[in-house]
């Protein structure tokens, strides 16, 4: 039989999904471990992640997290950066930080072959840390220079002004680095956060094609971390009056627009359908934003609009580098284009088309072993599991428009939107 390639072949929505179970252990430190088996996958990648302190509402010394973090590379007892570097390439493996506002930590990404050579000293990076002088001075001078270099971009002075009116100036969500905050950080900080606040109810998120041996590696070493064990308790945001802020910059060729809120968690009934108003609106490069505000004005090359994730509850922003003449006709379309979405009739062919492309997003998102981890790590840190995506695609499949729109006039009124205009 001959395959005419010339006919796309028919849109298929599948009826179900099914995930395979992480298995989960608990080591005897009481640090759990997920771990997705992929026998048919030769790369191994392992991930520990803890809670930020600022998250259990810990005091925390701005910048500790992050030069902690960011120094684990420069030396353990008995190798060098440069001898950590050379140890890695030479075996394949890369480590990376990860830091965000509510979790922090470390990832390893190797091969079978030498996971059982590498993983020992990725091990040592967590527990044997050396922090030398020269190399935190290094670090300072880098860091300061990215700041002063950064200061001078609208698009990031207008978010860091986004979270600190969400959030509040005294939150860590919410505060903005300074020169003075690196400058004041010092060897022993990090020293202090390494043994007291690195590692605060630390999760391991493992994938790959490991043996029965190698898993008992991971249990002796990791076993054996130091840990702090706390109860955690989520900050309570809530939106407050309309607020606008804006930031002249008289050189500025452009204005960097933010305008959101705060949403709801993940666990809410009307979650889905507050996701779904926003692919509608600017979540996707056919939104109607994109429509309006790029192709039919031409006030800007991009703009979109994103729902962020947080462990408390989730936040909404409309973001955009607008033509800086044009920047408050820019926000006065994005008031009418929601105000439209809420009101009017959705056209089905638009309906469908979103659909069809929240179905195909979603199922693009488990097409490896890595991403199905990652995935349920993002739902597993808001305490849900993988039925949160099998909801998410009968929502798909389900929804009304009537339904959306009457979630999206609950929760997106121009009363409750922080607006930053930098430009």
């Amino acid at each position: 039989m001959t395959v005419d390639r010339s006919i796309a072949p028919a849109f298929q929505i599948p009826e179900r999904i099914d995930f395979p179970l992480p298995i989960h252990r608990t080591l005897k430190n009481g640090v759990r471990l997920y771990f997705i088996p992929t026998p048919e996958i030769s790369a191994i990648r392992l991930e520990i992640n803890s809670d930020a302190p600022a998250t259990l509402g810990m005091e925390e010394k701005k910048l500790a997290s992050y030069f902690t973090l960011h120094m684990l590379m420069e030396g353990i007892k008995g190798k060098t950066s440069a001898e950590l570097d050379d140890f890695f390439d030479t075996y394949a493996s890369e480590v990376e930080v990860i830091n965000t506002f509510e979790h922090h930590g470390l990832s390893l990404l190797t091969t079978k072959k030498h996971f059982q050579t590498v993983l020992p000293i990725f091990f040592k990076l967590l527990t044997e840390a050396l922090f030398p002088e020269k190399e935190l001075a290094k670090r300072k001078s880098q860091k300061i220079l990215s700041l002063n270099i950064l200061k001078e971009k609208t698009g990031n002075r207008a978010s860091q002004l986004f979270r600190q009116e969400l959030f509040g100036k005294s939150h860590p969500y919410g505060q903005i680095t300074e020169e003075k905050d690196v400058e004041e950080i010092q060897r022993l900080d990090l020293i202090e956060f390494y043994h007291k606040q690195l590692w605060i109810n630390p999760e391991i998120f493992l994938t790959g094609n490991l043996s029965t041996e190698e898993i008992k590696l991971i249990e002796r070493l990791f076993g054996e971390l130091p840990v702090v064990q706390i109860e955690k308790k989520l900050p309570n945001f809530g939106n407050g009056n309309h607020l606008r802020l804006v930031e002249d910059r008289e050189k500025a060729l452009q204005s960097s627009i933010r305008v959101g809120c705060h949403l709801i968690p993940k666990n809410h009934p009307d979650y889905f359908g507050l996701w779904v108003f926003n692919v509608f609106l600017g979540g996707y490069f056919g939104s109607r934003l994109i429509k309006n505000i790029r192709e039919d004005k031409g006030h800007t090359y991009g703009i979109y609009s994103s729902i962020g994730s947080l462990q408390a509850t989730d936040y909404w922003v409309v973001m955009a580098d607008v033509i800086k003449e044009h920047k408050e006709a820019v926000i006065d379309e994005i008031y009418k284009e929601i105000h439209k979405l809420q009101m009017e009739e959705i056209p089905l062919d638009e309906l469908e088309t979103v659909r069809n492309y929240l179905i195909g997003n979603l199922l693009s998102n488990f097409s490896s072993a890595f991403e199905l981890i990652s995935r349920f790590k993002s739902i597993h840190q808001s305490g849900l599991d993988f039925g949160f995506y099998k909801k998410q695609l009968e929502f798909i499949k389900t929804f009304q428009a009537e339904q959306i729109q009457e979630i999206g006039k609950k929760y997106l009124s121009k009363e409750k939107m922080v607006e930053i205009i930098v430009g």
